[in-house]
This record gives C-alpha cells, structure tokens and sequence, in this order.
C-alpha cells in the first residue's frame, strides 16, 4: 500500500514538473487584460467567475491549457479568470459497472461464458484528466481484457471453486494498470459463469454417478452392521433358551398393536421334535 502512495504521488509531481514553469510574456499579457476585463464589467463577472463544485466533485484549472496548481479546487467556490481559464469536473464518488458476459476458453480446453461486476472510483482528479482522455471508459475496457486474460489460465474447476482469489487477482492487476490514470479499484467481483447445455449434462450425469456409488457403499455397510448385530443377538438367545420365548411374546405383540385380522402364533421347534421322536 505504501509503494502504491508512493508511486501515485511520484506519477502527480512528474505530471506537474513536465508542464512549463513559466506562461510566458503572451501569457502574462493574456492574464493581465483577463484581469482588467474582470475589474471593468464588476460585478457582472463575479457572476462568470466564481462557481460551485459538490462535496463528492473536485475542479481540475487549466490556465491558457495548463493545470493552474499541483492539486484539484474544491469541495465549495473557486474563482476562474475570464476567457484565459477552464476547469473540468470530476465525481470522485465510488462508480460500478456490469462487465458484459464474456466467451472464454480455459485451460482445459473448456469454453465458458463469465461476466462480473467492478467497484472504482478516481483518487487524483488531475491524473484522469490529464492522463487519459476517458477513464470511465478505459477502465471498462481494461476490466474486460482482464477477465478474459486471468480466467484463460484457469481450469474450470478453478472457475467454479476459486471465484474470490480469482476476483482478488483481478482486483490487483486492474488497480497497477489504473494508478497512472488517477483510479483505485476498490472490489471486483465474478457474478456468473455458465457453462454450455452439453457440459451441465455430462456434469450432472457424473455427480449422479457419484451419488449412486455413495448409496451404495452406504447400503452395503448399513447390512454388514445389521448382520453383525443380529450374530451378537443370535449368541445372547442361545444362551438362555427363555430369552426366545420373550422374543415370541414381544413379536406377537407387535403385531396385535396394528390391529390385523390374521395372527401368526410361531411355534417352537423343540415342541416339533418331541412329536415326532413319538411318532418313531
């Protein structure tokens, strides 16, 4: 941050020192009848002379097509000679724009549609104007390129997953490549990226493969614990043969809670056998 301020402040005073000291004997000449101009139709000039800027406005002077002082007049009133001054208006306020959906081809070799959305506003109002003929414009134009320029060394997963180091990314390179234009990005976000109809297909079908070799898996391990509990039950029973008559007690009450017109009584084996060592 502090080799940034540095560089703004030393891009300013270049700006400055490359503008001629002197206005010359013409100048001063032309500075001079302003002047008396201004003096002889009094107070009808103040009318001309003094405007108006608002909080969020700064002034740039230009006298004879020179940048009067080393900085931008206002906030308030500010005075102008007649005929020899200019002043432009800057709105330092923060201003956002829509980057229009961009066709890009990733690393991958995947082609994808992305558009975003960056905050700037301008921090050296004699920068802007001096510097670029339309920063407004030039910085919608460099946000575009930039989009297309870091999202083509992505892979689409990449895309898809990084969206905030991808934005920050973006975010640095827009605010080095502005600084000489007098304009701070402040935030750049990606708002969408679609991919094209057969992708999202080929996508889909993949995740619901996956979801299905989940369920499976899940399926498989719900049945070997349940088998495992039901070895552990089966070796507590045969223990103690009174445990399974409560088993059949407890089973015939379940069923008669769910008021069913057929009951199934189990009979015990052991009943069976006795009959049928009878029978021999």
């Amino acid at each position: 941050m502090e080799s940034q301020d540095k560089r703004r402040n030393v891009s300013e005073q270049n700006l400055i020192d490359e503008s001629p000291s002197g206005l010359g004997c013409c100048g001063w000449i032309l500075v001079i009848l302003s002047y008396l101009m201004f003096i002889i139709t009094f107070p009808l000039s103040v009318w001309m002379c003094i405007k108006i800027v608002q909080e969020y406005e700064r002034a740039v002077i230009f006298r004879l097509g020179r940048i009067t002082s080393g900085k931008a007049k206002g906030p308030g009133i500010f005075f102008v000679l007649p005929c020899t001054d200019t002043f432009v208006k800057v709105d330092m306020r923060t201003i956002s724009f829509d980057i229009p959906p961009q066709e890009i081809l990733t690393k991958d070799s995947v082609t994808v549609c992305v558009d975003g959305v960056v905050f700037f506003r301008v921090h050296s109002a004699i920068a802007s104007v001096a510097n670029v003929s339309d920063s407004d414009q030039a910085t919608r134009l460099l946000a575009q390129t930039t989009l297309r320029n870091v999202l083509g060394t992505k892979n689409l997963s990449q895309i898809l997953s990084d969206r905030e180091e991808i934005a920050h990314n973006m975010q640095v390179t827009l605010d080095e490549a502005t600084d000489d234009w007098g304009i701070k990005v402040e935030r750049v976000e990606i708002k969408d990226v679609k991919l094209p109809l057969q992708m999202q297909r080929s996508m889909a079908a993949e995740a619901e493969a996956t979801r299905e070799a989940r369920a499976k898996v899940i399926a498989a391990e719900g049945e070997m614990n349940a088998s495992r509990a039901l070895k552990e039950a089966s070796l507590v029973i045969a223990e103690s043969p009174s445990a399974l008559q409560l088993r059949y007690l407890q089973t015939l009450t379940t069923i008669a809670s769910e008021k069913n017109s057929t009951i199934v009584f189990p009979l015990p084996i052991d009943l069976l056998q006795g009959f049928m060592s009878k029978g021999k």
